[in-house]
């Protein structure tokens, strides 16, 4: 089967209460480079069951989800094979304290609509990650408004093909440069629905695109395919509007060094319980 790679990068995520369905949603993994640390990252409303605004809950059950099952892509040799099998892994939200499992985003809590998970890897799951810091995914792209970005989920539950999403293509509606680090989301015109909350949102170009080398933007001209990770879909400004909110790649960054740091201190305290409990 031949598949673009970030259709790869997106999976389907279901959240639930013990074992009624709440919702379904859109996450991704994010790394830095192929060594260090791996989290998956997805909208902090799409864990909590609750409107990000009003705290309200989501779903018609009036319920929150305690558990949530992650759709990944089972771990083949060849990327040609990506998208005939899957392993569905389901994780609880809460330890047995009630403290939850997901990391916010460590300056702005729960005001930022982005979290991260951290995950043991079993060797049957694939793991296809964004990169920030390889050109894999970070071409150093000029991306300027009314250019072409795509919302890569699954719209409503639904997928193009098994769990592989569908790719919604809108607009980037709004400069970049205007970002404010207090606030680090953008908007998109995209006609994009629920289900799509959580999606990895790129601006990928197939054969040319501009680019920043040596501090000035250049043209190139290739038959080689390049994109760029832009954030993470958050959701529509209200019910009446196409335009969408999306948390900028430099929150996600933030968030992964956060999820890193958690994962870090957790490995030390249980070295040091297994140490004291041998002495």
């Amino acid at each position: 089967m031949e598949i673009e790679i970030p259709t790869a990068k997106s999976l389907f995520i279901e959240m639930y209460f013990g074992e009624t369905l709440l919702s379904s949603g859109t996450a991704f993994l994010a790394a830095n480079d192929r060594e260090s640390h791996c989290a998956l990252i997805t909208n902090r409303h799409n864990v909590t069951g609750r409107n990000q605004e009003t705290g309200k809950c989501i779903s018609p059950h009036a319920a929150v989800p305690d558990n949530i099952i992650i759709h990944f892509h089972k771990n083949t040799e060849n990327f040609e094979d990506i998208g005939n099998e899957w392993i569905k892994i389901k994780l609880p939200l809460y330890r047995d304290d009630e403290t939850p499992y997901w990391i916010e985003h460590p300056r702005l809590g729960a005001n930022a609509d982005i979290v991260a998970l951290n995950l043991t890897w079993g060797s049957d799951v694939a793991k296809y990650p964004y990169y920030f810091d390889t050109n894999l995914d970070h071409f150093n792209l000029v991306i300027s408004p009314a250019e072409n970005v795509s919302v890569i989920g699954f719209p409503f539950g639904l997928s193009s093909y098994g769990k592989l999403p569908i790719w919604a293509t809108g607009f980037l509606a709004q400069e970049l440069s205007l970002i404010n680090p207090d606030n680090p989301v953008f908007l998109i015109d995209c006609r994009t629905r629920q289900g799509q909350s959580g999606s990895p949102v790129i601006a990928f170009r197939p054969s040319g695109y501009r680019s920043i080398k040596d501090g000035k933007i250049s043209s190139t001209l290739s038959g080689n395919k390049a994109w760029e990770f832009l954030g993470v879909y958050s959701g529509r400004v209200n019910a009446e509007s196409d335009l969408g909110m999306v948390w900028h790649v430099t929150a996600i960054r933030e968030l992964l060094d956060a999820a890193a740091a958690d994962n870090a201190r957790r490995i030390a305290a249980a070295k040091q319980r297994a140490t004291n409990t041998l002495s």
